[in-house]
């Protein structure tokens, strides 16, 4: 089953309130700019690793998303398990969603 936009809220929830609080004021602090929402961020990313074959296959569990702030856009890595295995693995960072 395809990981979905709420999927990967919870992976930044449980990843920690700083990275909770990064992807909330990327958002607000662009005002009276338009920056992309959580949930579009979150959607968006969805997307992308359904698209990398991660949220696709029943092997990969979503763990912690990762999100820092890197000028106007956003760095966002994910930590998951490989589940076969029982290792961690972390994404490539992606800089984006300005």
């Amino acid at each position: 089953m395809a990981w979905s936009r709420e999927d990967v809220r919870d992976a930044v929830n449980r990843a920690g309130d700083q990275y909770t609080r990064a992807l909330r004021s990327h958002h607000e602090d662009a005002y009276p700019e338009s920056r992309p929402t959580p949930g579009d961020i979150a959607r968006a990313e969805a997307d992308r690793l359904n698209e990398m074959g991660l949220g696709r296959s029943d092997d990969f569990e979503l763990l912690e998303t990762r999100v820092k702030r890197v000028g106007s856009q956003v760095r966002i890595t994910h930590l998951v398990r490989y589940k076969p295995l029982d290792v961690r693995l972390l994404t490539e960072p992606f800089v984006g969603y300005g």
